[in-house]
């Protein structure tokens, strides 16, 4: 992965929506792509990390003029990708929020986050670990750059014995085949201590439509037609389909006595 460096001229983003999933105000995100190349996401075509460079010195500007409320760290791209361990920005923009009195949601697949545990805890910070799959195959063809996912639960356990309110996103489901593990992943959400659990459907927007489709013919042949039929008109599944799954989460979690919410 090449990575190169340039300047923003903003960095702070505002949700102009009521964001009831993450809970957020703002979002920043300090690098442009993605090093984990999952195929479910638009990033995964590129080659190149660009790195806001100046993103502490925007940040500090932007942070004068904002009113208070949660900033989502990693909103689009991976924070805490193998880009940080080098440039660090994502421990800056922690650095900055807590001297700004700032909360914060990060959001990552990535056990880089307990570097900055420290700083974390010191803050009102929210961590959301991205779990789509326990299941290696599965794994190996949709995040084949992702940390595991035994390394992402025991990244949620170490949180958590540091207090730290942090929970796991199954973002996103993917139909028909990762929909079956769900109360596989909620109880391993609650052996782990997660606070919560949240979710989401699969979006295939533009080219990936056509990008993911070819993956569910290669591996998944069986399960073309019924994908096929599920996003015929749309980037996102009917509402009946995705009202089953908000059903089945929301069962399973109250089983296993967990939050399909966040909890603050």
């Amino acid at each position: 992965m090449d990575y190169r460096l340039f300047n923003c001229d903003s960095l702070i983003k505002k949700i102009t929506k009521k964001d009831n999933l993450f809970h957020g105000t703002f979002c920043v995100d300090p690098y442009e792509n993605c090093e984990f190349g999952c195929q479910y996401c638009d990033s995964s075509f590129e080659k190149t990390v660009y790195v806001k460079k100046n993103s502490i010195e925007v940040l500090k500007k932007e942070l004068q003029l904002m009113k208070k409320g949660r900033v989502i760290i990693g909103s689009v791209y991976d924070p805490y990708q193998n880009a940080e361990k080098k440039f660090n920005l994502t421990r800056s923009i922690l650095e900055t929020l807590k001297k700004n009195n700032y909360s914060c949601h990060i959001l990552t697949k990535s056990p880089l986050v307990l570097r900055d545990v420290d700083l974390i805890a010191d803050l009102d910070c929210l961590v959301t670990i991205s779990i789509s799959s326990l299941d290696n195959h599965v794994v190996q063809i949709f995040e084949p750059a992702v940390p595991s996912p035994v390394d992402r639960l025991r990244t949620i356990k170490e949180l958590r014995k540091q207090d730290i309110n942090a929970g796991i996103a199954v973002i996103p489901i993917l139909p028909y085949i990762t929909e079956i593990e769900l109360e596989n992943l909620v109880s391993a959400a609650q052996k782990v201590e997660a606070r919560y659990v949240l979710h989401k459907y699969l979006e295939l927007k533009g080219d990936q439509k056509q990008y993911v489709r070819n993956l569910i013919k290669i591996h998944y042949p069986h399960l073309l037609s019924k994908y096929d039929t599920l996003y015929e008109n749309n980037f996102s599944p009917g509402s009946k389909y995705i009202q089953q799954l908000n059903d089945t989460l929301s069962k399973y979690c109250k089983e296993y006595n967990i939050s399909d919410k966040i909890i603050i």
